[in-house]
């Protein structure tokens, strides 16, 4: 297979997150901030020369312009006329571009960039192959569980219980909040049966002390994990601090690259990783994490507040897991769906069609794109 075109399509789709939509006073870039109504994604397709579609989704957010340009001025034409035939050619491939990219970070907008392409090429191979990708990728299980990751509710210990109660009512047991204070999370504990597992990603707020404390506080809940309470996050010594307070950590959505991951292991600074596909490297980056973690004996489980084509890869991938790792997404409902598997349910049936099974509304693409761009290769050169 040739690579013949690369579509970028930047997308914003409004959502309803049962919450009153306010504004704070600066500009907050956290996709689960009460500060936003829409929320962008930015999807790539692949095009072959034997009509083969692969789809992709990098991470951005509000960031996306970056990542957008990133893709059409250098990521996307380096891959413009470049062949494609296996798992080995893509690994090749992959590593060619990490080669010639890599002094723009190992994190950041190039390596989202990255991301999404390696998620398309993968799509393409499985289609290829006329095998779900799950299946292409070694996955023994087809039906998956799902857990929610609820949106802030601005530490308000009712409306907190209240969400929470209403998500587990629809059968639900394990959720996850992005409360920062205590009484709101007691509250969703209280509210929840003692069998509901409860996650809490805080986003990095506290000083080495401060998470400390707050850990002491938080140990009689009972949480599943507490997620990425140390600010800075490559704080890993402050982590493995934190860490021996009895409250199981989980970090790794903001590492850069894979020796981050290998820090995060061998610092001993969290219990749990969670490596998040459009970051990391895509598909290929995060077989890596788990097979570091599989060496070291580490729980993963990835992170996703995506709902493109990264959402269904993470879902595929999370087939290779033990059982009892669930699917995070986004707890919010969409105006209108993008695909039919944003519909969702507390167990997922992961798509029997070749490849990803990402096939996006053509309307809803066409009505709700904000930006868009097209390279296409035309004989050794791209326009």
């Amino acid at each position: 297979m040739r690579i013949e075109k690369i579509t970028l399509s930047r997308i914003a789709i409004p959502f309803d997150s049962g919450r009153e939509k306010y504004a704070d006073a600066h500009q907050d870039y956290n996709a689960a901030s009460p500060a936003l109504s829409k929320m962008e994604s930015l999807l790539v397709c692949i095009e072959t020369d034997d009509g083969l579609t692969g789809w992709g989704e990098a991470f951005g957010h509000l960031i996306n312009p970056v990542t957008f340009c990133a893709l059409e001025q250098s990521v996307g034409p380096f891959f413009l006329g470049k062949t494609l035939e296996d798992k080995a050619g893509l690994d090749a491939l992959m590593t060619e571009a990490d080669y010639a990219f890599h002094g723009f970070g190992r994190t950041g907008p190039v390596r989202y960039a990255l991301s999404a392409i390696d998620i398309a090429l993968w799509d393409l191979l499985a289609r290829k192959a006329q095998q779900p990708l799950w299946r292409y990728l070694g996955g023994q299980r087809q039906a998956i569980q799902v857990y929610p990751s609820l949106v802030s509710y601005g530490n308000d210990p009712a409306r907190v219980a209240e969400k929470a109660r209403e998500v587990w009512q629809q059968g639900y047991n394990a959720i996850k909040l992005h409360e920062t204070s205590f009484p709101a999370i007691a509250a969703a504990r209280q509210a929840l049966p003692d069998d509901v597992a409860l996650m809490v990603d805080v986003n990095c707020p506290w000083s080495v002390e401060e998470a400390s404390q707050q850990a002491d506080a938080l140990r009689e809940l009972n949480l599943t994990w507490l997620e990425e309470p140390v600010w800075p996050p490559d704080d890993y010594a402050g982590l493995a601090e934190v860490r021996r307070r009895g409250v199981p950590l989980s970090a790794g959505e903001n590492a850069a690259g894979d020796a981050d991951f290998e820090r995060l292991v061998s610092t001993g600074a969290v219990d749990i990783l969670q490596p998040s596909v459009c970051k990391v490297g895509g598909i290929s980056g995060m077989l890596r994490v788990f097979a570091l973690a599989q060496e070291h004996q580490t729980t993963v489980v990835p992170h996703c507040f995506y709902y493109g084509a990264g959402l269904l890869a993470t879902a595929h991938l999370i087939s290779l897991l033990p059982d009892n790792v669930r699917l995070e997404v986004p707890w919010v409902q969409w105006t209108p769906l993008l695909y039919p598997f944003l519909n969702i349910q507390p167990e997922m049936t992961l798509p029997g069609s070749p490849g990803l099974g990402f096939e996006p509304n053509p309307e809803v693409l066409a009505n709700y794109t904000i930006a868009s761009a097209t390279c296409i290769f035309n004989g050794g050169s791209h326009v």
